[in-house]
């Protein structure tokens, strides 16, 4: 405990950003919900270049026409929203909610999954792309490959809102959060912004482009949730579990890792089976 007590001597000064953008009355303008806004319109603007660039795609056939994704951006606005919402209550505080039902739409006090909101952006893509007769799986593909924008400006403003912070440490860049106790502490908020945001988006750059495996429906959205997966996994190690769960073993288990896991194991198959139905299809 006694090193503990020099580590903020250490650490760097947390800048105080504002987590309100403008406030004009009771209408707030948060930069966590714009993360959020600005995230979807990116990859909503960049999945309309991949659909429009026919040298990506097996025979130089678009899979969808741009107007889809137009019809599609509220579904997947539902989605996230939806699917986050209802995955936080679910897998991280169950027992706040039942006990005050009213809660769960105070949407701006924070309390979202991305567990939850993959799910719900999945079921929204899934009944979407059959409603319109699209290839399922190049959809999933065509979200997926801008889908880390979002995450990276998301844990950025969690970095912002001084929330989701890392476990005490005394590395020369850590932060004394001023909600986060005297210790300085890792910024995994900035390390999964890195790691799912910027690595990821680069990984799958390549992948649409130099690699062109758009052309092997499922094989960018695998490599989209196996490396969310494992990013997520290396950053628990790093980030301190929510206090009224903690480590659901020893002192390393978290919920996020446990989640984490199984989207690993998914992406590996899903990339498995993109590569096995593109050396089975016809050239």
């Amino acid at each position: 405990m006694t090193d503990y007590l020099l580590l903020p001597l250490m650490a760097l000064p947390f800048p105080n950003i504002d987590p309100v953008i403008v406030q004009i009355g009771p209408l707030a303008i948060h930069w966590y919900g714009l993360a959020y806004i600005v995230g979807i319109l990116f990859a909503y603007w960049y999945a309309k270049r991949l659909v429009t660039d026919s040298r990506l795609w097996a025979g130089g056939a678009l899979p969808m026409k741009p107007e889809d994704l137009d019809d599609f951006l509220v579904w997947a606005a539902i989605g996230v929203v939806a699917g986050g919402r209802i995955g936080y209550i679910l897998f991280y505080d169950f027992a706040r909610y039942l006990a005050n039902p009213l809660d769960i739409f105070a949407v701006w006090q924070g309390g979202m999954s991305f567990h939850g909101g993959f799910a719900g952006t999945t079921l929204a893509m899934i009944l979407f792309a059959r409603s319109r007769g699209i290839n399922v799986w190049s959809f999933f593909d065509v979200v997926a490959a801008g889908a880390p924008v979002a995450l990276g400006l998301v844990r950025s403003t969690n970095f912002i809102n001084s929330e989701l912070w890392g476990r005490p440490t005394d590395v020369p860049w850590a932060f004394v959060f001023p909600n986060g106790g005297p210790f300085a502490r890792h910024p995994s908020q900035l390390y999964e912004a890195a790691l799912e945001g910027l690595v990821l988006f680069l990984v799958l750059r390549l992948l649409t482009h130099p690699l062109l495996k758009l052309k092997s429906p499922g094989f960018v959205a695998g490599a989209f949730v196996a490396g969310y997966g494992a990013s997520r996994i290396v950053v628990e190690f790093f980030r301190e579990p929510d206090q009224h769960i903690g480590y659901l073993l020893g002192d390393w288990l978290t919920m996020g890792m446990v989640l984490s896991a199984p989207m690993v194991v998914a992406g590996i198959w899903m990339m498995a089976r993109a590569k096995r139905s593109a050396a089975t299809s016809p050239a």
